[in-house]
């Protein structure tokens, strides 16, 4: 076995229960009496989702952003999280940056665990939520003839990250790296009309390979459609920022001619299955390049 898919592959032998939606989907989604709950976990590793030496404050802040960014392609209001924490050197810091993001979006912490002891830090969180509307949105409803949305710009963490590698803290991308904003309010205006949506966490082609999979269709991107932050094309990173991801706007597709509650951009198709699950500008992607970002690679 080796690599991410493999590894889910095997688990979805067993995870057969409903509210797990074949482990293909942002969340599990779980029905308790009248009550429709939505449930996901994130993990983050030091050297891979920061880097050594970041503020412990935007670290705890990014965990608890990503995995809220998760109920928010579910349409879900935030109950509350439970934290798994790996103890380091400032474990006062992350502190204030916990607080600081439960308090920005009004989520309780409602308890977790920690550890020590280990070289290398990793947390992990869990974001309990409920749906605001059923069906809770999936990857799966795309179809043929829908647009595909997307909410905002792309490119902006990419560039955050050489900025913070680099120590330049104060660029505009910094913080779109560090700090990303889970869109959840949009999330919950979109879900009543939506036939798929997702979160852009891996890259914006990677995720919509995954609409389209799901979906068994075709998404069809219209590369000069797509925005991109500033900077991005000025430094000839164009189609890099269609594959790096970290970018935590909503990918969603809407029947043909609905208009989207929310500010948003016409970025393509749904057409029927091909060949690829995504094309660019009617072309398959550059197979030498990744759709996006792989768990077990490296930035």
């Amino acid at each position: 076995m080796s690599g991410e898919a493999a590894f889910i592959a095997a688990l979805r032998a067993f995870a057969t229960h409903p509210a797990a939606r074949g482990l293909a989907d942002d969340c599990a989604v779980l029905e308790v009496g009248g009550e429709t709950l939505v449930l996901t976990h994130d993990m983050m590793v030091e050297g891979v989702h920061w880097l050594p030496g970041q503020d412990p404050a935007n670290v705890a802040w990014k965990l608890v952003a990503t995995n809220l960014s998760d109920l928010a392609a579910k349409g879900a209001e935030p109950i509350g999280v439970l934290l798994g924490y790996s103890l380091g050197a400032d474990d006062l810091r992350f502190i204030d940056g916990l607080r600081e993001v439960l308090e920005a979006f009004s989520v309780p912490l409602l308890g977790g665990d920690s550890v020590g002891g280990g070289a290398v830090q990793a947390h992990g969180l869990t974001a309990i939520g409920r749906a605001t509307h059923r069906p809770v949105p999936s990857r799966s409803g795309a179809r043929a003839g829908d647009g595909l949305w997307l909410t905002g710009e792309i490119g902006a963490a990419m560039l955050g990250f050489d900025a913070v590698r680099g120590g330049l803290d104060e660029h505009v991308g910094a913080r779109a790296f560090a700090r990303p904003v889970p869109l959840l309010a949009e999330g919950r205006a979109l879900a009543p009309l939506v036939t798929a949506m997702m979160d852009v966490s891996d890259g914006l082609l990677l995720d919509a390979s995954r609409i389209a999979a799901a979906s068994k269709v075709t998404l069809a991107v219209k590369t000069a459609a797509v925005p991109l932050a500033q900077g991005v094309e000025a430094t000839g990173r164009a189609d890099e920022a269609l594959r790096w991801g970290d970018d935590y706007e909503l990918l969603f597709t809407l029947p043909a001619g609905t208009e989207p509650p929310v500010p948003a951009h016409r970025i393509g198709d749904v057409v029927h299955a091909g060949q690829f699950p995504v094309l660019l500008d009617g072309a398959p992607p550059d197979p030498s390049q990744p759709l996006g970002y792989l768990h077990g690679s490296s930035r």
